[in-house]
C-alpha cells in the first residue's frame, strides 16, 4: 500500500510540474525549437537504441539461450569430456565474515567439481591465509578431490596478484577442455558453477563467460536502490550483447575462462603488464581494469565471451564514502575510467572481428557520454536566454521518460522497483556522462577503492602539472564547443 502511494505521489509531481507551464508556451516557437533538440533527432536516437537493445535481450533470454542451452549441454553429455575446474581467488582487505561466507560456499562450489578442482588463493594478509587454511580444514564435506594452494603476497596491486596466481595455475598444465574461474575475495559464486559453465566450453570458439550478479548491500538506502537498478540495467543490456556472442565485460567479480587461454603468457602479461600509448599522455599503465584487459586479449583474438542470464554470483558491496553521491562518483571514476582506456583500442579492431553490432555498442559508449549532457545543457541554455518555464516541463518529461525505462527493465527482470530508481536512472546518465567525458582526458588517473595505490596523476613535478592542465584545458574546450552548438540549435 505504501509503495503505490509513492507511486501515486510521484506521478501527481509529473502533473504538477506540467500545471506550472503555461499553455501558450507550449505553442511557442522557440519552445518547439528546444523540444526537437531535447526528444527529437537524439532523442529518438537515444530512445530507438534503448528499445533495440530491449528487443534484442527479450529475444535471447525467451528464446535463443534456451536452445543454446539445449545444445551445449547435448554435447557435453555426448563428448564424455573430462574438465578439471581452476578457481583463482584475490582477496585484500576483506572484513572476516565476508571471507567466512564466501570460502565456505567456494569450497562446497569447488567440491561439487565432477572432475577434480585446484584453488589458488592469492592473500596479502597472514591472518587471512590462516582463516581460510582453517576453512578447509574444517568444511563438513568431502574435500579429497580439492586441491588448495595460497599464495601470500605483498601488496603490489591485484593484477601482480593475479599474473602471478595465473602462473601457478599453469605450472598445472591446463587442457583445453579445463576451464578457470576467476573469484574476487568478496563474491558468492553459485555451487553448481562448474556443473552450469563447463558445458559451453565445447565449442573451440568460446573463450570466457560471464554471469548475472547480485549486490549484497547491508543497509537499505539509495546507495543499496542504485545497485539494484545497475544489475537490473545490466542484465537487460548483457542478454542484448549476448545474442551477438561478444559481452562488453568480463566482470572481475566472478568469470569464466578457457583454462589454457588464461595461463597463456600473453594473457598471463595483458593481465599483469597491461598499458595504453596515448598520443598527449604517453603511456597509460593500468593499474585497475583487469576485466577489461581480459576482455579486449580474447577480443583481439577472435573468441566468443558469453552471458549466461540464469546463474548468478553475489558480491558484498561497500558504501566507500560517507554520501551516497561520492560514493556513486567514486566508482563511476574508476568503471568508466576503466571503459575509456580500453574501449578506444577495440575500436581500432576491424568489426569483422567481433561482428558490426559489438562494434557498434563499442562506439556508441564513446559518443553517447556527449549526446547523453545535450539534454540538460539545452534546458539551461533555454531558460537562460529564452524562459524558464522549460526547466519545470523538462524536469516532468525526465521523471515521466525515466519512470517508463524503469518500468521496461523491471519487467524484463520479473521484479517491481522502488519510486527511487527513475531519479536514480537520471542521475546515472547525467553524472556517469560527465564523468565519462573527465576521465576521457585524465585516462592517466587510477585509483582502487580500498587500496592507497594510484597510478598516475601525480602533480608534484612541472611536468604532471603541465599534463594536468593541458587535460583541463582540452576538456574544458569540447564542452565549450558542445554547449556552443546546442546553443546554436537551440536559441538561434
Amino acid at each position: 500500500m505504501v509503495r503505490a502511494l509513492t507511486h501515486i505521489a510521484y506521478f501527481a509531481v509529473i502533473a504538477l510540474l506540467t500545471l506550472v507551464v503555461p499553455a501558450a508556451f507550449v505553442g511557442d516557437p522557440r519552445a518547439a525549437k528546444h523540444a526537437i533538440i531535447v526528444i527529437g533527432f537524439l532523442g529518438a536516437w537515444r530512445y530507438s537504441w534503448a528499445m533495440l537493445n530491449l528487443c534484442r535481450a527479450i529475444l535471447f533470454r525467451r528464446f535463443v539461450y534456451p536452445r543454446r542451452k539445449a545444445a551445449a549441454f547435448k554435447a557435453d553429455r555426448e563428448s564424455g569430456r573430462r574438465r578439471h575446474a581452476f578457481f583463482m581467488v584475490t582477496s585484500y582487505m576483506v572484513d572476516q565474515d565476508t571471507t567466512l561466507m564466501v570460502y565456505r560456499r567456494l569450497f562446497r562450489a569447488a567440491a561439487a567439481a565432477r572432475d577434480g578442482a585446484t584453488i589458488v588463493s592469492s592473500v596479502v594478509d597472514g591472518a587471512d591465509e590462516r582463516l581460510i587454511r582453517e576453512i578447509y580444514a574444517t568444511m563438513p564435506i568431502d574435500m579429497s578431490s580439492v586441491k588448495l594452494v595460497m599464495d601470500r603476497i605483498k601488496s603490489n596491486g591485484k593484477r601482480d596478484a593475479m599474473a602471478r596466481a595465473l602462473r601457478i595455475l599453469a605450472s598445472f598444465s591446463p587442457t583445453p577442455h579445463d576451464i578457470m574461474i576467476f573469484v574476487d575475495g568478496d563474491t558468492v559464486v553459485p555451487l553448481d558453477v562448474v556443473e552450469q559453465s563447463a558445458p559451453w566450453f565445447n565449442d573451440p570458439h568460446v573463450g570466457a563467460l560471464t554471469t548475472h550478479e547480485a549486490a549484497l548491500v547491508d543497509k537499505d538506502n539509495l546507495f543499496k536502490d542504485w545497485f539494484v537498478l545497475r544489475f537490473n540495467q545490466r542484465q537487460m543490456m548483457m542478454c542484448s550483447m549476448g545474442l551477438s556472442q561478444r559481452v562488453l565485460t568480463l566482470t572481475g567479480r566472478m568469470s569464466v575462462f578457457r583454462a589454457c587461454l588464461a595461463t597463456d603468457p600473453g594473457f598471463v602479461k595483458g593481465v599483469g603488464h597491461d598499458y595504453l600509448n596515448h598520443w598527449r599522455l604517453g603511456r597509460v599503465t593500468f593499474l585497475t581494469g583487469d576485466d577489461k584487459s581480459t576482455w579486449f586479449w580474447l577480443l583481439r583474438n577472435g573468441y566468443k565471451m558469453l552471458y549466461l542470464p540464469d546463474m548468478m554470483s553475489a558480491s558484498v558491496e561497500t558504501q566507500p564514502r560517507a554520501t551516497f553521491y561520492d560514493s556513486a562518483k567514486t566508482l563511476m571514476v574508476r568503471w568508466f575510467g576503466n571503459m575509456m582506456r580500453t574501449n578506444g583500442r577495440a575500436l581500432r579492431l576491424s568489426p569483422r572481428t567481433m561482428g558490426f553490432f559489438t562494434w557498434w555498442s563499442i562506439l556508441d559508449q564513446r559518443v553517447s557520454m556527449f549526446t547523453t549532457l545535450v539534454g540538460p545543457i539545452s534546458v539551461l541554455v533555454t531558460a537562460l536566454f529564452v524562459t524558464p518555464y522549460v526547466v519545470p516541463l523538462y524536469i516532468g518529461w525526465v521523471l515521466a521518460t525515466r519512470y517508463i525505462f524503469c518500468a521496461f527493465i523491471a519487467l524484463f527482470n520479473g521484479v517491481w522497483f522502488p519510486v527511487t530508481h527513475p531519479p536514480i536512472l537520471y542521475f546515472s546518465q547525467i553524472v556517469g556522462a560527465a564523468i565519462k567525458t573527465f576521465v576521457l582526458f585524465r585516462l592517466d588517473k587510477q585509483k582502487w577503492t580500498r587500496q592507497a595505490s594510484t597510478g598516475g596523476g601525480a602533480t608534484a613535478g612541472l611536468f604532471d602539472r603541465l599534463k594536468a592542465a593541458e587535460s583541463a584545458a582540452h576538456h574544458a574546450l569540447t564542452i565549450c564547443w558542445l554547449t556552443l552548438a546546442v546553443m546554436y540549435l537551440s536559441i538561434i
